[in-house]
């Protein structure tokens, strides 16, 4: 997605799940714990992927897609899809996804990566890019006048 930045991934984290599993410091009813919420969630939004879960080894994975935000109002914590997720960038200003990965046959789940989503990304790039060629272009000039542009994006906001 064009919008898309500030993207977190979560895999070292999982690795370290995994490899407290497999050592036997944590138990697999730790790990699998998916709530019934999470497991209708990606029966009815999620995204099946090709990977296999690492704890049953017999499933593949789906990813559930959670959106969080201040416009989304009564919208934000629900699960989206996918395709739904591009028309909702180009409509809001800016909302975070929260990616999760969940095996329907063992419950194993676990958060794969977060990032931001929404017009500010775009918005971001074309108003620096105006201030800039508005300006003449000059490093000094533009870099005197990055506080102004961000105090003036806080206050429509």
């Amino acid at each position: 997605m064009r919008t898309q930045r500030q993207v977190v991934d979560y895999s070292l984290r999982k690795r370290a799940v995994l490899r407290e599993l497999l050592a036997g410091r944590v138990g697999t009813y730790d790990v699998c714990d998916a709530s019934p919420y999470l497991k209708n969630a990606a029966r009815f939004h999620g995204e099946p992927t090709e990977e296999r879960c690492p704890i049953c080894r017999s499933e593949n994975l789906t990813h559930v897609h959670y959106i969080y935000g201040d416009e989304l109002k009564q919208s934000a914590g629900q699960a989206r899809t996918l395709t739904e997720l591009p028309v909702l960038a180009m409509t809001l200003c800016e909302f975070q996804v929260f990616v999760v990965e969940v095996c329907l046959g063992c419950d194993w789940n676990h958060l794969v990566e977060q990032y931001l989503l929404g017009r500010d990304g775009l918005a971001g790039d074309t108003e620096a890019g105006a201030e800039q060629g508005a300006v003449g272009g000059t490093a000094a000039s533009v870099a005197g006048a990055g506080p102004a542009i961000r105090r003036r994006r806080e206050a429509q906001r």
